[in-house]
């Protein structure tokens, strides 16, 4: 949404201003991946709200520094932070959302946090003619520590607290993807 803009802000222009367009979102995708990966082996570890608190905290720091880059590399770096953020709080909120209801309703709650967040990306989508681009990273920086704090309350799953008192149970093992 605020991808063009943001870069002709920065001088950027034409050609240059595609691939360093593209490049932004490659990496933000990356972070996203990483993070993916990275975030469940530690939730795994050291539970789902650690990482929820963490992503929550990481993604919105990044998009305040977002607000104040000046160049492209600090973008991408910044990008990256927050796509690893991003992708820690997806993962722990739908895993904590899944684990902590019934196995027939667990639809329904991954149902309403993807409804939740695509409707996040189209009230943005929405209103990215009308705030200037620094602007609306600071806010979007601002309202993701105040969901943080509003998700102080959140417990770990019941699920989580009975599976870290099985010595036999190896948690956050990278090497399980990998096997049948």
């Amino acid at each position: 949404i605020y991808r063009v803009p943001s870069l002709k802000e920065l001088g950027l222009s034409g050609i240059e201003l595609s691939h360093q367009g593209e490049f932004l979102l490659a990496i933000q995708m990356a972070g996203m991946m990483v993070g993916g990966i990275l975030t469940g082996i530690i939730g795994d570890k050291k539970g789902r709200k650690t990482v929820l608190f963490g992503s929550i905290l990481l993604y919105s720091v990044s998009n305040i520094a977002n607000a104040f880059v000046d160049d492209t590399i600090s973008y991408a770096i910044i990008r990256f932070l927050a796509g690893v953020g991003l992708a820690g709080e997806l993962g722990a909120g739908i895993t904590i959302v899944s684990e902590s209801m019934s196995i027939k309703n667990r639809g329904y709650g991954t149902i309403l946090v993807a409804t939740l967040g695509a409707l996040g990306a189209v009230t943005a989508g929405l209103i990215g003619n009308i705030i200037p681009w620094r602007i609306a990273f600071f806010i979007a920086g601002c309202m993701g520590l105040l969901l943080l704090i509003l998700r102080m309350k959140v417990s770990e799953p019941q699920i989580f607290r009975e599976q870290m008192h099985l010595a036999n149970h190896k948690k956050g093992n990278f090497n399980v993807l990998f096997k049948n």
